[in-house]
């Protein structure tokens, strides 16, 4: 789970487990099926496979697991997971896998395998390091281990922190893959928000290699959705807030709890808005249009792509300033805000936090650096879109992030993504120094790509909205529409991010979805080309 805003934590790395390898997997799509191309004109398109395609294609391509990892030169010792599959339109077909060296899970070793119908194969690492330690005995105890993420921790300021007991892995995302403990401190963040500290410690010489809140924090003061028509389910007498039409997603009320799902929303009539109903009306609506923008807009049936829905908790303890999305239960949580008077369940932070879960379940850009910023850009940027798709007169779509919440008391949004240095932190441009950053600072970049991707440099009004937006070498960008830029951005999301995708490999990640998408040769490769350029990443 990813924040909104900007937090005091240091910047880190999440420690899950990651993924390599490739497998030849041909998925049989039925024409005329659920899982027909979004649009099979472009022939490097993803095909919208059904939950049972998904899965079946996963099965067939973990069956072969074995034979991928030797052709694809991993070690003996070395064997793959499957984490998920792709097919484009034309027959090409990704697979995403984790990695395990002697049984250990390898972090940072995840890879794509992308296999063309003729055979042609080519890989996308996360690391180009060889998996390899001298032993898997480590010298430091898991006591010690875990003695040092919960100093970790309370370095952070968790309270109530208790470490569970570390596990064995193999650290691959930076240098040289070293034998390391993963151990995860749960306890209570300062201002009331769940906390899940996975601390990364050398085996070998104690030292912390890398640490990450897994429960980011997200803030909003109410939402602007107004009048909304929501998808319920008929329960005895009355309604209940199950969506059955998105994966069965449904909405709670934790009643002011931090514990479990709390009472699922029901009323006698299926008109839905009184009194603490307008919170759960606000979120439910909130998932829904998240929803129906990832399956309608880039084929995906839900977040994990499975077609199963998450859930919602709304009224989240006294006071909570915030609201997260946790991948532990697959859920996104929101507090009343101060005084429990202003839930913060607005669309924009709703879409953004929940495309957190599809960053997790795809790329996994780990939390820190340049990958953490791109973690953070892809919420921005997906969220935005969604914003745009859902068309709601009350919160029209813009290319202001949170601009309605007026976090910083005088009206103005958190990011822009015309010019990002305009709210005092973010950067317009790539330089050197950018992943010493905070994550939501070093996503400037990419938001301002966004951009000017979808509409060009320079001042302009869009919807009523003024935006004037610079380039690094004050070339002028025409930009290639909205649409395109967020398909190419998924594409690339999905097919060749991995979870220590920096600013440089992120260029050749939209390069290369750009060219499956419209070609190598056409204008939208070169603008995309040239955009990277008018933000110093070359």
């Amino acid at each position: 789970m990813r924040s909104v805003t900007s937090t005091s934590r240091k910047n880190s790395v999440r420690a899950a487990a990651l993924v390599a390898s490739a497998a030849m997997v041909v998925i049989g799509v039925q024409t005329g099926s659920a899982s027909a191309a979004v649009d099979s004109a472009d022939s490097g398109q993803q095909l919208a496979l059904s939950a049972g395609q998904r899965a079946s294609a996963i099965q067939d391509a973990q069956g072969v697991a074995s034979s991928t990892a030797a052709k694809i030169g991993l070690g003996g010792k070395e064997k793959l997971v499957v984490r998920d599959v792709v097919k484009d339109a034309d027959g090409t077909v990704h697979t995403r896998y984790e990695r395990t060296y002697e049984g250990l899970p390898v972090l940072g070793g995840d890879l794509v395998v992308h296999e063309k119908k003729n055979g042609a194969r080519d890989v996308t690492k996360a690391t180009d390091a060889d998996i390899a330690v001298p032993t898997t005995t480590p010298s430091v105890a898991p006591s010690q281990a875990k003695k040092s993420a919960l100093g970790v921790a309370a370095d952070n300021k968790n309270s109530k922190a208790d470490g569970q007991t570390p596990r064995k892995v193999v650290w691959a995302a930076k240098g040289k893959p070293v034998l390391a403990y993963d151990t995860v401190v749960t306890g209570v963040q300062k201002d009331g928000t769940p906390s899940k500290l996975h601390v990364v410690t050398d085996a070998n010489t104690g030292k912390t290699l890398f640490q990450d809140e897994t429960i980011e924090t997200g803030t909003g003061t109410s939402t602007y959705s107004g009048n909304v028509s929501l998808t319920t389910t008929k329960s005895g007498s009355g309604y209940s807030l199950t969506d059955g039409s998105r994966g069965g997603h449904k909405t709670y009320d934790l009643n002011q709890g931090t514990d479990g799902t709390g009472a699922l929303f029901t009323n006698s009539s299926d008109v839905w808005g009184a009194g603490r109903q307008k919170a759960g009306v606000d979120a439910h609506y909130g998932a829904a249009v998240t929803w129906d923008f990832y399956k309608n807009v880039l084929g995906r049936s839900g977040i994990k792509g499975d077609g199963k829905g998450a859930y919602s908790r709304v009224h989240y303890g006294n006071g909570y300033v915030n609201a997260f999305w946790d991948d532990d239960c697959f859920c996104m949580t929101y507090g009343d805000g101060e005084n429990n008077a202003h839930p913060l369940t607005s669309l924009d932070v709703a879409a953004h936090e929940m495309s957190h879960g599809v960053t997790s379940a795809t790329a996994n850009l780990r939390y820190s650096g340049e990958s953490g910023g791109l973690n953070e850009a892809t919420s921005d940027i997906f969220g935005t879109a969604a914003e745009f798709y859902a068309k709601n007169s009350t919160d029209p779509g813009d290319y202001l992030i949170g601009e309605k919440i007026d976090i910083n008391g005088d009206g103005t949004p958190l990011r822009y993504m015309d010019k990002p240095s305009k709210d005092g932190g973010s950067k317009d441009y790539w330089t050197s120094s950018l992943g010493n950053l905070d994550v939501h600072y070093s996503s400037g970049p990419a938001n301002h790509f966004f951009y000017l991707l979808s509409e060009g440099s320079g001042s302009k009004v869009i919807d009523g909205v003024s935006y004037n937006s610079p380039t690094y070498n004050n070339s002028k960008i025409t930009g290639i529409g909205r649409d395109k830029a967020t398909k190419i951005w998924y594409k690339a999301l999905t097919t060749y991010f991995t979870s220590t995708t920096d600013y440089k490999a992120a260029r050749t990640a939209t390069l290369k979805a750009t060219a499956d998408l419209y070609g190598s040769t056409s204008n939208e490769y070169k603008t995309v080309a040239a955009t990277w350029s008018a933000i110093n990443v070359k």
